[in-house]
């Protein structure tokens, strides 16, 4: 007997309807079923997905947006004089109440696995113990990967010391942030000690990378060679590198082969790219997006993610990946008929593979964590974004969420 059997739903491009048996957390049949279960649920021929995987948030600074005030400019800068304002006052309590209420909105939408960035710049690393506890109480219906990340640099006072006590009570990666380096050579010594960290401590490494629209900001040629060096490749993740929509062509295709051979993986973050790059240029304004298409094309994998929610950084946000997906088809030109396959697989398959995740998918013997949402297909999705109905993990209904219905009242008078 299952413990749950999901009849009559559609899995992504298959037109034909299937049951799906879970137990023990684990799906272990799909097809047409009439075996007894303890717990039914009609699909009625709605999509079932695994999960969205968010790869790029920061659960320490979110539902922090106009504390101590708002940030008119809508820079990084201003957002980070902000960010270290209210760092001051802030206590475990409230990084954990904010972190727990965001965790629940993005889970009721589908996301069940999550990589957080965790600033290590608080003396007291008072964010990252407070996640550390968030992450075990979710773990049940939430998988958590912790980053520690040196906002202020790796070459501020304490800043190695404090990301080396982060990597003792317990984050899961490492980070750096080259391009805000008092200089170049700062920016490559803080990489070259965050790949000596990682390698020190069998860490993953994920980098804030060239979130700038400074063409000279050139740190991903950095990260991708100490990768090959290293060996580490796709134990390494970038995010952002937005300087490279400004790079001359010649000097790309240099770097794309770069980037190939490395194997590091990539995510971008169109919200808040969106809306703070560009700034400082002239008319016209750059898009403050990377050259997804290009990356994706040369078979670089590219995830995409919410990142801020309600902070210093991005005073929007509602934790839907299908919002951020749809942005991302508007500011790459991703329009094309293969383009929304593509993107849904870079809030799904891509990072779960970025987050070297196991048992991952709508396949028997896999852990039994699916969405069941009312769309036709990856197009309907990213178009209309709809919130997934039933969100089940580990083989548990985890949130439900009634389908849209709209009433019509008026009647349309004959003739008109």
């Amino acid at each position: 007997m299952f413990d749950l059997l999901i009849k009559n739903v559609r899995k992504l491009n298959n037109p034909h309807s299937v049951d799906i048996g879970i137990k023990d957390g684990f799906i272990t049949q799909i097809g047409s079923i009439k075996s007894p279960s303890k717990q039914l649920i009609e699909g009625e021929g709605r999509l079932v997905l695994p999960p969205y995987v968010e790869s790029h948030i920061h659960l320490d600074t979110a539902l922090t947006s106009g504390k101590p005030t708002f940030n008119q400019s809508g820079e990084l800068f201003e957002g980070i004089q902000l960010w270290n304002q209210y760092r001051k006052t802030m206590s475990m309590e409230d990084v954990k109440e904010r972190a727990l209420s965001v965790i629940k909105i993005m889970a009721s939408q589908g996301v069940l696995f999550m990589r957080t960035m965790v600033d290590t710049s608080d003396p007291k690393l008072i964010a990252l113990r407070a996640l550390l506890e968030v992450k075990r109480e979710v773990s049940a219906f939430m998988t958590i990967q912790i980053v520690g990340f040196p906002q202020n640099g790796l070459s501020s006072v304490k800043g190695v010391e404090q990301l080396e006590q982060a990597i003792e009570l317990g984050v899961d990666g490492i980070s750096a942030v080259p391009h805000l380096e008092p200089t170049r050579e700062h920016g490559v010594r803080s990489l070259e000690t965050c790949f000596q960290l990682a390698i020190k401590h069998q860490c993953f490494i994920h980098i804030f990378c060239d979130e700038t629209d400074d063409q000279a900001s050139r740190f991903l040629e950095v990260v991708a060679s100490l990768a090959l060096e290293t060996n580490l490749k796709n134990q390494v993740t970038v995010s952002h590198i937005n300087a490279m929509s400004y790079y001359d062509e010649a000097y790309v295709r240099k770097l794309i082969g770069i980037l190939q051979a490395s194997k590091i993986n990539v995510v971008t973050a169109p919200l808040v790219n969106s809306a703070m790059q560009g700034r400082f240029d002239s008319w016209p304004k750059g898009r403050g997006i990377t050259r997804v298409k290009d990356l994706q094309k040369a078979g670089i994998k590219v995830a995409v993610a919410h990142d801020d929610f309600l902070s210093p950084f991005y005073p929007l946000g509602t934790g839907s990946l299908l919002a951020a997906g749809h942005l991302l088809l508007h500011v790459a030109h991703m329009t094309g008929a293969e383009d929304f396959e593509t993107v849904i697989q870079m809030m799904t398959r891509n990072p779960a593979e970025i987050l070297g995740l196991t048992h991952y998918g709508i396949e028997e013997e896999m852990e039994a964590n699916l969405l069941i949402v009312s769309a036709e297909n990856a197009h309907d999705l990213l178009r209309r974004q709809p919130v997934a109905e039933l969100v089940i993990g580990k083989g548990r209904l985890i949130a439900e969420t009634p389908a849209l219905k709209t009433t019509f009242h008026m009647q349309a008078r004959e003739g008109v």
